[in-house]
Protein backbone atom coordinates (compact mmCIF):
# COMPACT_ATOMS: atom_id res chain seq x y z
CA UNK A 1 0.00 0.00 0.00
CA UNK A 2 3.06 2.54 0.61
CA UNK A 3 4.37 1.19 -2.93
CA UNK A 4 1.33 2.34 -4.21
CA UNK A 5 0.65 5.66 -2.52
CA UNK A 6 4.40 6.94 -2.84
CA UNK A 7 3.25 5.70 -6.78
CA UNK A 8 0.43 8.02 -7.25
CA UNK A 9 2.37 10.70 -5.15
CA UNK A 10 5.07 10.57 -7.46
CA UNK A 11 2.12 10.61 -10.66
CA UNK A 12 0.74 14.21 -8.76
CA UNK A 13 3.91 15.63 -8.88
CA UNK A 14 4.74 14.68 -12.38
CA UNK A 15 1.54 15.76 -13.76
CA UNK A 16 1.95 19.50 -10.91
CA UNK A 17 5.41 19.77 -13.01
CA UNK A 18 3.68 19.41 -16.72
CA UNK A 19 1.04 21.47 -15.66
CA UNK A 20 3.59 24.50 -14.41
CA UNK A 21 5.61 24.12 -17.39
CA UNK A 22 3.37 24.22 -19.82
CA UNK A 23 1.02 26.83 -18.28
CA UNK A 24 4.01 29.23 -17.83
CA UNK A 25 6.17 28.69 -20.94
CA UNK A 26 2.84 28.55 -23.53
CA UNK A 27 1.23 32.06 -21.69
CA UNK A 28 4.92 33.66 -21.85
CA UNK A 29 4.95 32.55 -25.59
CA UNK A 30 1.58 34.17 -25.83
CA UNK A 31 2.78 37.49 -24.41
CA UNK A 32 6.37 37.20 -26.82
CA UNK A 33 4.26 37.13 -29.54
CA UNK A 34 2.17 39.84 -28.30
CA UNK A 35 4.85 42.27 -27.52
CA UNK A 36 6.50 41.74 -31.11
CA UNK A 37 3.35 42.29 -32.98
CA UNK A 38 0.99 43.87 -31.07
CA UNK A 39 0.62 47.90 -31.47
CA UNK A 40 0.11 49.69 -28.74
CA UNK A 41 -1.80 52.95 -27.60
CA UNK A 42 -4.19 55.52 -29.62
CA UNK A 43 -1.19 56.05 -32.15
CA UNK A 44 -0.15 52.25 -32.62
CA UNK A 45 2.90 52.75 -31.86
CA UNK A 46 5.07 49.19 -32.06
CA UNK A 47 7.16 47.90 -28.76
CA UNK A 48 10.34 47.59 -31.05
CA UNK A 49 12.91 46.96 -27.93
CA UNK A 50 12.20 43.54 -27.72
CA UNK A 51 16.45 43.05 -26.35
CA UNK A 52 14.64 45.07 -23.26
CA UNK A 53 13.02 41.51 -22.32
CA UNK A 54 15.72 39.92 -21.92
CA UNK A 55 17.47 42.27 -19.50
CA UNK A 56 14.07 42.49 -17.39
CA UNK A 57 14.01 38.52 -17.53
CA UNK A 58 17.72 38.59 -16.16
CA UNK A 59 16.91 41.08 -13.49
CA UNK A 60 13.94 38.94 -12.12
CA UNK A 61 15.80 35.82 -12.51
CA UNK A 62 18.35 37.29 -10.55
CA UNK A 63 16.59 38.81 -7.16
CA UNK A 64 14.33 35.14 -7.29
CA UNK A 65 17.45 33.26 -7.67
CA UNK A 66 19.23 35.12 -4.72
CA UNK A 67 15.67 34.64 -2.47
CA UNK A 68 15.68 31.01 -2.80
CA UNK A 69 19.49 30.52 -2.31
CA UNK A 70 18.75 32.95 1.04
CA UNK A 71 15.37 30.77 2.17
CA UNK A 72 16.67 27.43 0.95
CA UNK A 73 20.62 27.26 0.56
CA UNK A 74 21.21 29.14 3.62
CA UNK A 75 24.65 30.12 1.84
CA UNK A 76 25.94 31.01 -2.08
CA UNK A 77 27.96 28.51 -3.66
CA UNK A 78 31.11 30.82 -2.96
CA UNK A 79 30.50 30.08 0.51
CA UNK A 80 30.41 26.28 0.86
CA UNK A 81 33.25 24.33 -0.36
CA UNK A 82 32.69 22.81 -3.59
CA UNK A 83 30.58 25.03 -5.23
CA UNK A 84 31.49 26.80 -8.09
CA UNK A 85 32.49 30.91 -8.06
CA UNK A 86 30.20 33.43 -9.06
CA UNK A 87 32.81 34.41 -11.73
CA UNK A 88 33.04 31.40 -13.16
CA UNK A 89 29.36 32.17 -15.01
CA UNK A 90 31.33 34.85 -17.31
CA UNK A 91 31.45 33.33 -21.06
CA UNK A 92 27.69 31.01 -20.39
CA UNK A 93 25.85 33.99 -18.58
CA UNK A 94 26.94 36.60 -21.57
CA UNK A 95 26.60 33.89 -24.30
CA UNK A 96 23.01 32.83 -22.66
CA UNK A 97 21.74 36.47 -22.83
CA UNK A 98 22.94 37.13 -26.66
CA UNK A 99 21.57 33.67 -28.00
CA UNK A 100 18.22 34.59 -26.35
CA UNK A 101 18.18 37.63 -27.42
CA UNK A 102 18.21 36.72 -30.86
CA UNK A 103 15.36 34.22 -31.05
CA UNK A 104 13.23 37.71 -29.78
CA UNK A 105 14.37 39.45 -32.25
CA UNK A 106 13.46 37.12 -35.09
CA UNK A 107 10.10 37.59 -34.69
CA UNK A 108 10.50 41.06 -35.69
CA UNK A 109 10.99 39.08 -39.21
CA UNK A 110 9.30 35.41 -38.67
CA UNK A 111 6.23 34.51 -37.35
CA UNK A 112 6.47 32.70 -33.61
CA UNK A 113 5.35 29.36 -35.09
CA UNK A 114 8.59 29.65 -37.29
CA UNK A 115 10.75 30.80 -34.76
CA UNK A 116 9.64 27.90 -32.05
CA UNK A 117 9.92 25.13 -35.53
CA UNK A 118 13.15 26.86 -35.68
CA UNK A 119 14.54 26.79 -32.74
CA UNK A 120 13.39 23.37 -32.01
CA UNK A 121 16.13 22.14 -34.08
CA UNK A 122 18.78 22.28 -31.63
CA UNK A 123 20.28 18.61 -32.28
CA UNK A 124 20.83 19.69 -35.76
CA UNK A 125 23.73 21.77 -34.71
CA UNK A 126 25.23 19.64 -32.06
CA UNK A 127 25.25 16.43 -34.55
CA UNK A 128 27.20 18.73 -36.88
CA UNK A 129 29.87 19.82 -34.10
CA UNK A 130 29.89 16.53 -32.98
CA UNK A 131 30.55 15.15 -36.49
CA UNK A 132 33.32 17.60 -37.49
CA UNK A 133 35.08 18.74 -34.53
CA UNK A 134 34.95 15.71 -32.27
CA UNK A 135 34.56 12.87 -34.61
CA UNK A 136 31.22 10.76 -32.73
CA UNK A 137 29.79 8.65 -35.61
CA UNK A 138 25.92 8.45 -34.92
CA UNK A 139 23.43 5.43 -35.93
CA UNK A 140 20.83 5.54 -38.62
CA UNK A 141 18.32 6.08 -36.46
CA UNK A 142 19.89 9.63 -34.99
CA UNK A 143 20.67 10.73 -38.44
CA UNK A 144 16.89 9.55 -39.27
CA UNK A 145 15.27 11.77 -36.39
CA UNK A 146 18.08 14.87 -37.64
CA UNK A 147 16.60 14.66 -41.29
CA UNK A 148 13.13 15.03 -39.98
CA UNK A 149 13.58 17.88 -37.87
CA UNK A 150 16.08 19.32 -40.82
CA UNK A 151 13.86 18.58 -43.88
CA UNK A 152 10.25 19.96 -41.64
CA UNK A 153 12.10 22.88 -40.68
CA UNK A 154 13.70 23.57 -44.21
CA UNK A 155 10.16 22.96 -45.58
CA UNK A 156 7.93 25.17 -43.53
CA UNK A 157 10.74 27.80 -44.27
CA UNK A 158 10.19 27.66 -47.91
CA UNK A 159 6.76 27.70 -47.88
CA UNK A 160 4.55 31.02 -47.96
CA UNK A 161 3.14 32.28 -44.77
CA UNK A 162 -0.35 34.01 -45.09
CA UNK A 163 -0.64 37.80 -45.39
CA UNK A 164 -2.26 37.86 -42.52
CA UNK A 165 0.67 36.82 -40.80
CA UNK A 166 3.01 38.96 -42.79
CA UNK A 167 1.43 41.86 -41.88
CA UNK A 168 1.55 41.69 -38.46
CA UNK A 169 5.72 41.57 -38.54
CA UNK A 170 7.94 45.02 -37.88
CA UNK A 171 9.78 43.84 -40.23
CA UNK A 172 9.26 40.65 -42.44
CA UNK A 173 12.38 39.24 -43.46
CA UNK A 174 12.52 35.30 -43.50
CA UNK A 175 16.39 34.52 -44.13
CA UNK A 176 16.92 37.03 -41.74
CA UNK A 177 14.88 35.71 -38.85
CA UNK A 178 15.91 32.23 -39.49
CA UNK A 179 19.64 33.24 -39.70
CA UNK A 180 19.10 34.49 -35.88
CA UNK A 181 17.09 31.36 -34.71
CA UNK A 182 20.08 28.85 -35.83
CA UNK A 183 22.96 31.55 -33.84
CA UNK A 184 20.74 31.41 -31.24
CA UNK A 185 20.81 28.05 -31.07
CA UNK A 186 24.56 28.12 -31.62
CA UNK A 187 24.95 30.58 -28.57
CA UNK A 188 22.97 28.03 -27.05
CA UNK A 189 25.02 24.48 -27.48
CA UNK A 190 27.86 27.15 -26.07
CA UNK A 191 26.36 27.90 -23.09
CA UNK A 192 25.07 24.37 -21.68
CA UNK A 193 28.83 22.66 -22.97
CA UNK A 194 30.24 25.36 -20.58
CA UNK A 195 27.45 25.25 -18.24
CA UNK A 196 28.22 21.23 -18.32
CA UNK A 197 31.73 22.04 -17.91
CA UNK A 198 30.78 24.14 -14.34
CA UNK A 199 29.04 21.53 -12.98
CA UNK A 200 31.58 18.53 -13.84
CA UNK A 201 34.55 20.91 -12.53
CA UNK A 202 32.01 21.88 -9.24
CA UNK A 203 29.50 19.32 -8.56
CA UNK A 204 28.22 20.57 -5.08
CA UNK A 205 27.19 23.65 -7.09
CA UNK A 206 22.87 23.49 -6.59
CA UNK A 207 20.34 24.89 -9.30
CA UNK A 208 19.84 27.84 -8.03
CA UNK A 209 23.57 29.09 -7.77
CA UNK A 210 23.68 28.51 -11.40
CA UNK A 211 20.67 30.50 -11.75
CA UNK A 212 21.98 33.65 -9.79
CA UNK A 213 25.63 33.06 -11.47
CA UNK A 214 23.85 33.49 -15.19
CA UNK A 215 21.32 35.69 -14.68
CA UNK A 216 24.14 38.02 -12.84
CA UNK A 217 26.37 38.31 -15.92
CA UNK A 218 23.03 38.22 -18.09
CA UNK A 219 22.06 41.40 -15.98
CA UNK A 220 26.03 42.98 -16.21
CA UNK A 221 25.84 42.92 -20.11
CA UNK A 222 22.30 43.75 -20.68
CA UNK A 223 22.59 46.94 -18.82
CA UNK A 224 26.02 47.67 -20.87
CA UNK A 225 23.96 46.74 -23.74
CA UNK A 226 21.02 48.70 -22.98
CA UNK A 227 21.96 51.66 -21.11
CA UNK A 228 25.52 51.99 -22.44
CA UNK A 229 26.91 54.66 -25.03
CA UNK A 230 26.10 54.98 -27.91
CA UNK A 231 22.86 53.04 -28.05
CA UNK A 232 21.16 53.59 -24.83
CA UNK A 233 17.92 52.29 -26.15
CA UNK A 234 17.12 51.36 -22.84
CA UNK A 235 16.19 54.98 -21.67
CA UNK A 236 13.90 54.44 -24.76
CA UNK A 237 12.38 50.92 -23.49
CA UNK A 238 11.48 52.79 -20.06
CA UNK A 239 10.22 55.22 -21.53
CA UNK A 240 7.77 53.47 -23.98
CA UNK A 241 6.56 51.52 -20.93
CA UNK A 242 6.03 54.42 -18.85
CA UNK A 243 3.85 55.58 -21.51
CA UNK A 244 1.92 52.57 -22.36
CA UNK A 245 1.57 50.39 -18.77
CA UNK A 246 -0.40 47.68 -20.50
CA UNK A 247 3.51 46.51 -22.00
CA UNK A 248 4.74 46.88 -18.74
CA UNK A 249 2.25 44.78 -17.51
CA UNK A 250 3.30 41.99 -20.54
CA UNK A 251 7.01 42.26 -19.49
CA UNK A 252 6.21 41.84 -16.23
CA UNK A 253 4.15 39.06 -16.60
CA UNK A 254 6.53 37.77 -19.20
CA UNK A 255 9.22 37.70 -17.01
CA UNK A 256 7.00 35.94 -13.88
CA UNK A 257 6.65 33.04 -16.75
CA UNK A 258 9.70 32.77 -17.30
CA UNK A 259 10.91 32.64 -13.32
CA UNK A 260 7.76 30.11 -12.57
CA UNK A 261 8.88 28.20 -15.45
CA UNK A 262 12.61 27.92 -14.27
CA UNK A 263 11.18 26.64 -10.95
CA UNK A 264 9.12 23.93 -12.51
CA UNK A 265 11.94 22.61 -14.81
CA UNK A 266 14.58 22.55 -11.75
CA UNK A 267 11.85 20.19 -9.98
CA UNK A 268 11.20 18.37 -12.88
CA UNK A 269 15.14 17.32 -13.36
CA UNK A 270 15.29 17.01 -9.20
CA UNK A 271 12.58 14.36 -9.09
CA UNK A 272 12.58 12.39 -13.02
CA UNK A 273 15.40 13.81 -14.75
CA UNK A 274 16.31 15.23 -17.99
CA UNK A 275 14.38 12.97 -20.17
CA UNK A 276 11.63 13.94 -18.70
CA UNK A 277 11.99 17.26 -18.87
CA UNK A 278 13.38 17.11 -22.40
CA UNK A 279 9.64 15.69 -23.23
CA UNK A 280 7.50 18.32 -21.46
CA UNK A 281 9.20 21.12 -23.53
CA UNK A 282 9.03 19.01 -26.33
CA UNK A 283 5.48 18.67 -25.88
CA UNK A 284 5.22 21.97 -24.83
CA UNK A 285 6.76 23.33 -28.41
CA UNK A 286 4.07 22.01 -29.86
CA UNK A 287 0.91 23.06 -28.18
CA UNK A 288 2.83 26.64 -28.43
CA UNK A 289 2.43 26.19 -31.64
CA UNK A 290 -1.13 25.52 -31.83
CA UNK A 291 -2.35 27.84 -29.36
CA UNK A 292 -0.72 30.65 -31.26
CA UNK A 293 -2.81 29.61 -34.71
CA UNK A 294 -5.92 29.57 -32.32
CA UNK A 295 -5.40 32.72 -30.71
CA UNK A 296 -2.84 35.43 -32.53
CA UNK A 297 -4.24 34.69 -35.74
CA UNK A 298 -1.35 32.91 -37.09
CA UNK A 299 -3.07 30.61 -39.68
CA UNK A 300 -0.88 27.79 -40.64
CA UNK A 301 -1.69 25.97 -43.97
CA UNK A 302 -2.34 22.19 -44.22
CA UNK A 303 1.49 21.72 -45.82
CA UNK A 304 2.53 23.82 -43.00
CA UNK A 305 1.09 21.87 -40.63
CA UNK A 306 2.73 18.33 -42.03
CA UNK A 307 5.90 20.02 -41.43
CA UNK A 308 5.24 20.65 -37.88
CA UNK A 309 4.08 17.11 -37.43
CA UNK A 310 7.20 15.84 -39.34
CA UNK A 311 9.54 18.50 -36.97
CA UNK A 312 7.93 16.99 -33.97
CA UNK A 313 7.89 13.29 -34.84
CA UNK A 314 11.41 13.26 -35.44
CA UNK A 315 12.00 15.35 -32.05
CA UNK A 316 9.26 12.42 -30.39
CA UNK A 317 11.33 9.49 -32.01
CA UNK A 318 14.66 11.32 -30.51
CA UNK A 319 13.09 10.95 -27.44
CA UNK A 320 12.09 7.61 -27.26
CA UNK A 321 15.88 6.70 -28.92
CA UNK A 322 17.14 8.67 -25.63
CA UNK A 323 14.94 6.76 -23.22
CA UNK A 324 15.27 2.95 -24.39
CA UNK A 325 19.40 3.68 -24.04
CA UNK A 326 18.67 4.59 -20.26
CA UNK A 327 16.51 1.64 -19.65
CA UNK A 328 19.72 -0.26 -21.63
CA UNK A 329 21.85 1.67 -19.10
CA UNK A 330 19.74 1.03 -15.70
CA UNK A 331 19.62 -2.92 -16.94
CA UNK A 332 23.49 -3.34 -16.91
CA UNK A 333 23.49 -1.77 -13.96
CA UNK A 334 21.26 -4.00 -12.06
CA UNK A 335 22.87 -6.67 -13.58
Amino acid sequence: METHGAGIQRLFVLAFCVAGIWSAYIYQGVLQETLSTKRFGEVGRRFEHLAFLNLAQNVLGLIWSFIMIKLWCRSSSGDTGGGAPWWTYWSAGITNTIGPAMGIEALKYISYPAQVLAKSSKMIPVMLMGTLVYGIRYNFAEYLCTLLVAGGVSMFALLKTSSKTISKLAHPNAPLGYGLCFLNLAFDGFTNATQDSINARYPKTSAWDIMFGMNLWGTLYNMIYMFGWPRGTGYEAVRFCKEQPEAAWDILLYCLCGAVGQNFIFLTISRFGSLANTTITTTRKFVSIVVSSLLSGNPLSTKQWGCVVMVFSGLSYQIYLKWRKLQKLKKRKSM
